[in-house]
This record gives C-alpha cells, structure tokens and sequence, in this order.
C-alpha cells in the first residue's frame, strides 16, 4: 500500500526537503503541498491524503486549527504535527485537536518516514524528548 502524504509548512525550504525526503521512499507518495493552514485544509479536502504532515506556526491559520478543523470533518485524518519547538503547551493542544503524532524537525529521514507509516497504521508517536517529559516518573 502506498501512503499518500501532503505537506503543509510555510518554509518554502521545509516543503522542498520534506518532499525530497518523501520521494526517496517506495511506499510513500508526496501529493502535495501547502504553505499556510488554510491552504492545507482546502489541499487535505482535494486531495484525501492518508497522512498530512502539519506546521504549527503558519498564517492565516496555525496548525492546530487546521488540525481541528479536519479531524472533526474526518476523525479517520492522520496529521504528523512537525515543528522547531519544543514546547509541551503545542504537544497537548496538537493531540487535543487530534494530531496523530508530534516531531521536531531535527528528525533523521529514516525517522520521518518511520512516523509517517506508524500514523499510517493508525498508532500515535511522540517524539522522543515528549515522551520522556511528559511520561509519569
């Protein structure tokens, strides 16, 4: 099965490199891209991709709205929140608005692609530096 993936980040340069990375991979399909929240919600709505990889900060609409906004319209939508900061307010409203997994963009390629199949399949992944401070000690 092949997983067809978009991209929504407002850095030209992310898109680009999160699309190269993508179609290095046999069985992930890079379908699209946009560059603020709003725009992802119109692609998500054309498109029907299997995973959305997800900006937190970007105009006109932030990641986390248009996370919510495509959960509540689909619950089965897969949305990898991929972010440069590290801050546990942003993991909790992502899972709350029903983001299916959380990474920082630091992430290794091979990790990339390993998230984007584990939400595929329907399972929740944290990055690591999450999980650790947010698990009970």
């Amino acid at each position: 099965m092949t997983i067809r993936v978009l991209v929504a980040d407002d850095q030209p340069l992310m898109r680009a490199a999160f699309e190269m990375t993508l179609r290095a991979e046999d069985d992930i399909e890079f379908v699209g891209e946009a560059a603020d929240g709003r725009a992802a919600v119109e692609q998500a709505r054309l498109l029907h991709p299997d995973v959305i990889l997800m900006d937190i900060r970007m105009p006109e609409l932030d990641g986390v709205e248009a996370t919510r906004i495509l959960t509540a319209e689909d619950a089965a939508t897969k949305i990898l929140i991929l972010t440069t900061f590290d801050i546990d307010e942003y993991v909790l409203e992502a899972l709350r608005a029903g983001a299916s997994g959380f990474l920082l963009k630091d992430v290794r390629a091979d990790e990339l692609a390993h998230a984007i199949r584990v939400v595929a399949d329907g399972d929740t992944l944290l990055a690591p530096s999450v999980t650790r401070r947010l698990s009970p000690r």
